[in-house]
């Protein structure tokens, strides 16, 4: 906590300082113990005994479980991320269109597909895909999960995109116009790649909840990492220790993307500001005033000190 003067909150006194390191150090003390009481639960229980881990130094553990549940994660993520990104940019530009028709139907299209539950969007394109054949009977639960994962976040990377494109200051708007940039032309080129880098961190957070969602794939028979842990875990009896490893590696899957989408955000806002380097600015010669209507005269006059025509 600063302890600058500001606007929101009093800058705490020293009794009030003492308070907080107080409190601070009994909920630390309070952590601590809960997490001793859990560790000592789970040891009385066996949890931590070698046997309940070795199943994850055998190759055949995950070849059969873990590998391919990973892939169907992965899968399903990358293909509903990528189509949702698609989907959301086409709904967010439709919400500003200047026809009325077109805004009110991206519109209700995202109200639709963000209030409905993902896991019905899954299990009802699921019914959908099976009754007319549009995929093969092995493709079904990936075909449904994207799908549903796709409408759903799609329709939020929509209103996410849209309220980053509010954002900007009109004034970038009006200046595209008056270079004779179109509505469209403006919206690529100056309006959206801006909001992108501005919304960059709520659109990788909605990235991660469409990996994470992905485990919803488990009810139509998705193979995915979740499901794979629990069938490991049935077939070995050590589920504490199935749960452990599956959670490590969703936490290192969210990280990559999260270091990645840093990353990019990093290097689109140094593209934006010049790379970091100085503008050289290129002095202005007089002679490139020269003919020009109304400059030479000005240029006269600066240099008699006279007005035209005196």
């Amino acid at each position: 906590m600063s302890s600058e003067p500001s606007v929101l909150y009093d800058v705490p006194g020293p009794r009030a300082r003492w308070r907080y390191r107080i409190v601070a150090v009994v909920f630390c003390l309070l952590v601590v113990v809960l997490v001793g009481i859990a560790a000592r639960t789970l040891a009385d229980n066996g949890q931590f005994e070698a046997r309940n881990w070795e199943p994850f130094t055998i190759g055949t553990t995950w070849t059969t479980y873990l590998l391919p549940g990973l892939k169907g994660t992965l899968l399903a993520a990358a293909l509903s991320i990528v189509f949702a990104l698609v989907l959301g940019a086409v709904l967010g530009i439709g919400r500003l269109s200047v026809h009325r028709p077109i805004r009110w139907v991206c519109g209700a299209i995202v109200e639709v597909f963000r209030a409905i539950p993902v896991l019905i969007m899954m299990i009802f394109a699921y019914q959908v895909f099976a009754f007319y054949g549009v995929f093969p009977s092995g493709q079904l639960p990936l075909a449904a999960v994207v799908v549903g994962l796709t409408l759903y976040n799609g329709s939020v990377i929509a209103e996410i995109l849209r309220a980053g494109i509010l954002s900007l200051p009109r004034g970038q708007r009006e200046a595209a116009s008056s270079l004779g940039l179109r509505r469209g032309q403006a919206m690529r080129l100056i309006e959206l790649p801006q909001a992108v880098t501005a919304m960059l961190p709520a659109l990788v957070s909605q990235m991660v909840i469409a990996l994470k969602d992905s485990a919803l794939g488990y009810q139509i028979g998705f193979i995915e990492l979740i499901r794979s842990g629990q069938q490991s875990a049935s077939y070995y009896r050590n589920f504490f220790a199935a749960l452990i490893v599956v959670g490590v590696i969703m936490v290192a899957i969210n990280f990559a993307l999260t270091t990645f989408a840093t990353w990019l955000e990093r290097r689109l806002r140094t593209r934006g500001s010049g790379g970091g380097r100085s503008q050289e600015v290129t002095p202005v010669d007089a002679d490139m005033f020269d003919g020009a209507p109304g400059v030479d005269d000005f240029a006269q006059d600066r240099t008699t000190g006279r007005r035209p025509g005196d």
